[in-house]
């Protein structure tokens, strides 16, 4: 029989599916909320913070271990835990049968409480050795692969007379280059050619000439970070040990890995790697040797080039290498994977990170570690929080509190709002500690501490309710971006800097970002998203009078560029400004202009397009810097000094219509998202002082008040409708923050 339809009523029912997804949609997402704000106001252990348990200078024991447990859950909140074998005499040994014994005691207890553990892979830090061996100071990574550890690559040079021949014998270590160099004029020779065997001869030509030997070789015990193979290894006697025993817990009880502290200041600060030239070659198609001088002097106008292709390829190395290699198999194991580098406070980021967002391009958690020690990580928040949104992530870590000593709980509660409105949503306190007689890194954050025991629970109630609307693929929004100027600092960049390694080395004076998103953010109220150069190249592109970042999740649309100093920027990067400049965009540079590109051959064009963004006699002078237009109404200003005074002035003279703005001289720390397509709003006030704001927010809503430290939820906050906006008044008494939730 033949059925016939009509395209009439082909059209009706394409309707009513139409109409019917709709509604489902429409119950789905009010079903969402209803659970959400259910879960909001009972803080299920689902979402509970899970701190690090350090199991620390004593022998732990199954009915000790399991006690604890059972406390951590009921009398301080926690959710879940993250074991950390620790201290010179932990027993039983790490990684043994008996050590596994009891690990399995802990997932047995975990399951039977609820909680859920992380799999943290070091016998204390960094991560990369695999544990002490009889505490002779090397680790059972070094013991079974000596030839994947971290590797330090050296110079020896020596200063040839013109007109004579120029022998001696290569220096021991992986040749990675032999290059002879005129310091007057930087003609650059590769004199590989002229090496047989073991001998290098070289007939000097006339000038000022050095050869320069450069050699890769062994350094201390841990793993070759930028080494994917060396990373197997190391994963193979660590996080396969587990699997091997506990598999029926993994994506259950036990639900994601946690690595501690690489980074590339060890090695002397200069870490590299055997293959690094034949994965260059492989990539670019051209040997990296006549490079090699520029990472410890200038060699004339390719200095920027070479930086930015060897150090740029060496944080890709390092991206790919560990991180990526923990990242992936913690996937294929239904884990998820973060952690975090060791020193992230150093501005110049290329000997400690290599580039604090890139280091994370793999990694499905960022993360950042907040500890004592005057070290100011609040600062680089949003460059970890940013480096997740551009490469699609949406879940931000960060260790908190340790070696901060006993810090009060205004101090507590300030740092988590600060973090949590800087993107993190994974807040992993530090820490527990087994034995709390020998406590190494305080506060030790249990019922067992007199000064936290009463309000700990309030608080592991309040990051719950944190992690119940932030902790989710929610979308980030602003409406302002600034490129993080990696090129810049590899372009002034080199060994064996004024600095130590553990301080990065070289430090480059007009570098402002940090400053720059500091006034921006804590004293103005005005969100953004740092845009790394790679992925503003690969994943940006302009359409009218925006930057569309094009990701699947976080994608956003950017109405403010702002390019902090950056002496140095791609071709690439910089025309996509103009063109959004030209065609309606506003962009802010501040107290340096790009001078220079990434490749020596569009130095050129980098100079034109700035005389083109700034030309004579179309300049307005104003006393923060200089400032142009054009038709469709593109702004383009040049602040010399970034004050907050002067930033306050440039956004007024864009016209900056952002989606959050403060009517009044109080402002809040604020972060956007949204969130099963509701929008949601997150104010802080993590100080002292009481906080009054008026605010107006872009979008015209009606909103729900929900407090995370009691969870009461107010339907029907009063707002007002204001030129297309939604004003409000948002009033915090000091170290308290509340979330505005869409209706």
């Amino acid at each position: 029989m033949k059925i016939e339809i009509s395209k009439e009523s082909l059209l009706n029912r394409t309707a009513l599916f139409c109409l019917l997804f709709l509604f489902l949609q429409s119950s789905l997402s009010a079903a969402d909320w209803s659970v959400t704000q259910e879960q909001f106001v009972m803080v299920p252990l689902s979402h509970r913070p899970n701190p690090l348990w350090f199991w620390n200078n004593a022998r732990v024991e199954k009915t000790e271990l399991e006690s604890q447990m059972t406390a951590f859950r009921d009398q301080c909140g926690y959710g879940g835990l993250s074991i950390l074998p620790f201290g010179e005499n932990f027993r039983p040994e790490y990684l043994s049968e008996e050590y596994f014994t009891l690990y399995r005691a802990a997932l047995e207890k975990a399951k039977e409480l609820g909680m859920t553990l992380w799999l943290y892979d070091e016998y204390g830090f960094p991560s990369g050795g695999a544990g002490l061996i009889n505490g002779d100071g090397k680790g059972r990574f070094m013991e079974k692969y000596p030839y994947e550890t971290i590797k330090r690559l050296d110079k020896e040079e020596y200063t040839v007379k013109p007109g004579s021949k120029f022998q001696c014998t290569v220096p021991d270590g992986l040749l990675m280059a032999a290059v002879a160099m005129d310091t007057l004029t930087f003609e650059r020779i590769d004199l590989e050619k002229n090496i047989s065997g073991k001998e290098l001869s070289w007939n000097v030509p006339e000038g000022k000439w050095k050869v320069m030997f450069f050699l890769c070789r062994e350094d201390e015990g841990i793993v070759d970070y930028l080494d994917p193979e060396a990373a197997k290894h190391f994963i193979n006697l660590t996080h396969d040990q587990y699997y091997k025993r506990f598999a029926p817990y993994f994506g259950n009880t036990l639900v994601g890995t946690f690595f501690d502290e690489p980074t590339l200041y060890r090695a002397a600060g200069r870490c590299w790697t055997p293959k690094f030239n034949e994965k260059f070659r492989r990539k670019y198609g051209f040997s990296p040797a006549l490079y090699y001088p520029a990472l410890w002097y200038n060699i004339g106008e390719a200095t920027e080039e070479a930086r930015n292709y060897l150090y740029g390829f060496r944080a890709e190395l390092y991206a790919a290498g560990f991180t990526k290699e923990v990242n992936d198999w913690s996937a294929r194991h239904n884990l998820k994977a973060t952690g975090h580098q060791d020193n992230e406070e150093i501005i110049n980021a290329v000997g400690t990170s290599a580039d604090l967002m890139k280091c994370f391009k793999y990694l499905e958690i960022p993360g950042i570690d907040k500890i004592g020690g005057d070290r100011p990580a609040e600062l680089f928040y949003k460059v970890v929080s940013g480096s997740a949104y551009n490469w699609d992530h949406s879940l931000v870590m960060s260790e908190t509190y340790g070696a901060m000593g006993d810090i009060d709980w205004n101090e507590i509660f300030s740092i988590a709002m600060d973090q949590y409105a800087k993107g993190i949503n994974l807040l992993i306190p530090h820490a527990v500690w087994y034995d709390t007689v020998q406590v190494t890194f305080r506060p030790e954050l249990s019922h067992r501490h007199r000064q936290y025991a009463d309000s700990l629970k309030a608080f592991t109630d309040y990051l719950t309710r944190l992690n119940i609307l932030m902790q989710n693929d929610g979308r980030f929004v602003a409406d302002v971006a600034m490129l993080y100027p990696v090129n810049t600092m590899q372009s002034g960049h080199y060994f064996d800097g004024p600095y130590s390694p553990y301080e990065g080395s070289v430090k480059i004076p007009e570098l402002d970002y940090v400053e720059v998103s500091r006034l921006m953010f804590d004293e103005m109220g005005v969100d953004f998203l740092f845009l790394h150069p790679e992925v503003m190249e690969e994943r940006c592109k302009v359409e009218k009078d925006k930057i569309k970042l094009q990701n699947k999740t976080q994608y956003g649309d950017y109405s403010v560029l702002i390019l902090p100093a950056c002496r140095t920027i791609s071709l690439d990067n910089l025309k996509k400004a103009y063109k959004f400049y030209q065609q309606g965009g506003k962009l802010i540079f501040t107290t340096k202009l790009p001078e220079k590109a990434t490749k020596e051959k569009d130095n050129k064009q980098v100079k034109e397009i700035i005389a083109g963004l700034f030309p004579e006699g179309a300049t307005q002078h104003f006393r923060f810097g200089v400032q142009a237009g054009n038709k469709k109404g593109g702004k383009v200003l040049f602040i010399e000094k970034p004050t907050e005074e002067n930033l306050q002035l440039a956004f007024s003279v864009i016209g900056y219509d952002g989606g959050v703005l403060f009517e009044s001289p109080q402002k809040l720390r604020n972060i956007h998202k949204i969130v099963n397509g509701k929008n949601v709003w997150f104010f802080a006030n993590p100080t002292p002082e009481s906080v009054n704001a008026a605010v107006t927010l872009k979008e015209s809503v009606k909103v729900g008040k929900w407090n995370p430290h009691n969870g009461e939820v107010t339907h029907g906050y009063p707002v007002q409708n204001k030129n297309g906006r939604t004003a409000l008044d948002v009033t915090l008494a000091p170290y308290q923050s509340v979330f505005f939730v869409e209706e």
